[in-house]
């Protein structure tokens, strides 16, 4: 595996910042995540910055110190001792910037990093800040950085707009195979035309790299990411968030260890093997999660063990495991109800999935094989008709 040298945007913003905000009052949309390559962080750049004035802080899901550990608890503003500035909370009953927070500022510095997934709503708060910006007649300035899992492969239903929600908004599939800058660079050309958008690219980033491929260090973007090979099985695991089944919050896998306690390993293995799933092997195992669902009770499940990343399917394999579940305990199983990321009548796998349809083909036993060609149809189009569009990066 060779290494190669990157730099995010955060890390040339002092020689890319465009001469047209030099000196602009800004606002800046970070976590503890926002850090340069010698993890020193946004905040404390910018500050140092002769380039803008800081004058207000932004904070996504989990907060803007990481301090929400689950997912799906609100957090409060408050005014940041360290800087005096004042911290916004867009995880709340607040999610879009409301007129007053941007007040005091000329442009919107958006400095986080996603996963490559739908389904994380950082991209979606980014989304909710350019149409605020666009509204108020504010700029926006994305510091761009790497997809952890490549920018090259693309998996899963694109997203029908009558399941949007706040784990996607708008038409994507499920793993997009995008940056933050190059969804940012989409969002505003197809829904915020108006809207004065920059993006400081990141330097020497290759699309088919992964995280562990540049010589950037990672920072848990959220508190139940902790490592790159969290976000490697993300784009399907985070599926059994619209079930009764663990998806392994409150262990230290999170994502990779699922179950329940109705649940025989050995018999799950067996019938997921029975997929041929690629690059994947499963591993039948016992855990008891710490929080979330089925805190303090024994759980039978499996863990997965990626063997080739480059031909693994998060998506499919993520569908393969709600299938067998359905399969062998079919008086167990149970599709989550809502409430369910601000959707109060939606069900959570369908505004998952982008469709109601995912769910419909599962409960009449549709093959995946079937399945896996639709949302590939649905990849292919929006590859060729979106995507390739924005994309920075060769």
């Amino acid at each position: 595996m060779v290494t190669h040298s990157v730099q995010t945007g955060l890390d040339v913003f002092e020689k890319s910042w465009p001469r047209t905000l030099k000196g602009s009052r800004a606002g800046l949309l970070v976590n503890p995540a926002s850090v340069n390559r010698r993890l020193k962080h946004a905040v404390d750049c910018l500050l140092e910055s002769k380039k803008i004035r800081l004058k207000a802080l932004f904070g996504p899901q989990h907060g803007i110190r990481g301090e929400t550990q689950d997912n799906m608890v609100e957090w409060k503003g408050f005014r940041d001792e360290k800087t005096g500035l004042p911290v916004y909370s867009l995880y709340s009953r607040t999610r879009k910037p409301e007129p007053f927070m941007l007040a005091d500022i000329d442009v919107m510095i958006i400095d986080i990093q996603d996963v490559g997934s739908r389904y994380y709503t950082f991209i979606w708060t980014m989304d909710l800040c350019m149409q605020a910006c666009r509204e108020a007649g504010r700029s926006v300035a994305v510091l761009d950085r790497p997809n952890p899992i490549g920018g090259a492969i693309t998996e899963g239903p694109v997203l029908d707009t009558a399941f949007a929600s706040f784990v996607g908004r708008r038409p994507l599939p499920v793993r997009h195979g995008m940056t933050a800058g190059e969804i940012a660079c989409y969002l505003k050309e197809e829904f915020h035309p108006s809207l004065d958008l920059y993006v400081i690219p990141v330097q020497g980033w290759r699309r088919k790299a992964w995280f562990d491929e540049t010589d950037l260090p990672w920072v848990m973007p959220s508190p139940n990411m902790p490592a790159p090979d969290t976000a490697a099985v993300y784009p399907g695991m985070c599926l059994l968030e619209g079930t009764n089944l663990s998806e392994g919050r409150g262990t230290t896998r999170p994502f990779e260890i699922f179950g329940a306690p109705f649940i025989r390993p050995g018999d799950l293995v067996k019938r997921l093997r029975a997929f041929r799933l690629p690059g994947v092997v499963f591993r039948p195992l016992f855990f008891q999660p710490t929080f979330q669902k089925h805190a303090g009770r024994l759980c039978g499940g499996a863990q997965i063990h990626v063997t080739a990343r480059e031909r693994f399917r998060p998506f499919k394999t993520g569908v393969a495991v709600i299938m067998a579940v359905l399969e062998l305990y079919p008086g167990h199983f149970e599709w989550k109800r809502p409430p369910y990321e601000y959707e109060t009548e939606k069900m959570p796998i369908d505004i998952l999935a982008g469709t109601d349809r995912f769910r419909r083909d599962l409960e009449a036993g549709r093959p995946l094989n079937e399945m896996e060609e639709r949302w590939k149809a649905e990849c292919l189009e929006f590859r060729r008709r979106k995507r390739r569009k924005y994309l920075i990066y060769e």
